[in-house]
């Protein structure tokens, strides 16, 4: 069940009673809404076990942008290119919040509408979170390996949702860029003899687009090397410090190592921008220039 609330003068609650985590089940919620969650595991997280409170979505302002908590079923919520005469790139993508909450429209569905209309794949991830109140879970423990299931499930299922399994990468905001960075540095190739198929693919991304990540660090940087894939990077010039100077920092440090990576920094913005109809200035701009960079890079038409 999924409760959700809203601001004071606008509260409101609705509750749905779940379909299950069952293949069939997915598959026929999928039919009605083609962006109906798929749970990361069919029969529950591990680590999550015993924690059945339900997952609560919050309208936050008048644009209608909600956030959402208490998340024990990590998921991804497709949002697929139609009419495709090839398999396309996907992206998986995980808004932030600072592990505490996502901000799951403006860092979500709407940047997966906006990719999806112009030939790329992609997944909303809904991944644990390790500094909600009263959360037991951990950033490496939990929603990092989060984030590297998404990344095996969609190689997976790439015949079944049209997509290249060579051009899964991934796409991280804030909380949900540290996430981005750390699974494009550690990652293994699967293991083949796993009873689950989807153990069996490798997690590593095929590129990174890091959005204002948090959690950069000096050992961040140390982990870097030349085995790293592709990067985009993007923030704002009046970011906190450790985001709008350390992002530069992890760009020479790529370059250094010989990773191919862009940086794109905008003077006069500050935090948490994501992509807002209501944007203007050159940061407006970024979604286009990330898909530019995709093109440039040979991953929107595949080589």
């Amino acid at each position: 069940m999924k409760l959700i609330g809203g601001m004071a003068s606008v509260a409101w609650v609705a509750c749905w009673v779940a379909l299950g985590n069952g293949s069939v089940a997915q598959t026929a919620a999928q039919s009605a809404n083609p962006h109906a969650e798929v749970a990361l595991w069919a029969n529950g997280a591990p680590g999550s076990e015993g924690k059945t409170a339900p997952e609560v979505v919050t309208l936050i302002n008048a644009e209608g942008e909600h956030t959402v908590t208490s998340i024990n079923n990590p998921s991804i919520s497709p949002y697929l290119v139609r009419g495709a005469k090839s398999p396309v790139a996907a992206v998986i993508i995980a808004p932030g919040g600072g592990h505490a909450l996502l901000s799951i429209d403006h860092e979500g569905y709407d940047v997966a509408k906006y990719l999806s209309g112009h030939g790329i794949a992609a997944f909303v991830l809904k991944y644990r979170l390790a500094r909600e109140k009263g959360s037991t879970y951990t950033v490496e423990g939990d929603a990092l390996p989060d984030m590297q299931r998404a990344i095996r499930m969609v190689k997976a299922r790439a015949a079944e949702w049209g997509v290249d399994p060579a051009r899964v990468g991934v796409m991280g905001f804030s909380a949900g860029g540290e996430l981005a960075v750390m699974a494009s540095e550690r990652y293994d190739e699967g293991n083949p003899n796993a009873t689950d198929p989807i153990d069996r693919q490798s997690d590593k991304p095929a590129f990174e687009a890091l959005m204002y990540p948090g959690g950069l660090t000096p050992e961040i940087d140390a982990r870097v090397t030349k085995d790293m894939p592709p990067a985009f990077l993007l923030c704002g010039a009046d970011d906190r410090d450790n985001i709008a100077q350390a992002l530069p920092e992890l760009f020479i440090a790529m370059k250094k190592a010989g990773v191919s990576t862009e940086l794109h920094e905008y003077a006069g913005v500050g935090h948490g921008f994501g992509l807002r109809f209501s944007q203007h200035g050159a940061v407006a701009d970024w979604p286009r220039v990330f898909v530019e960079w995709m093109d440039t890079k040979g991953f929107l038409r595949g080589k």
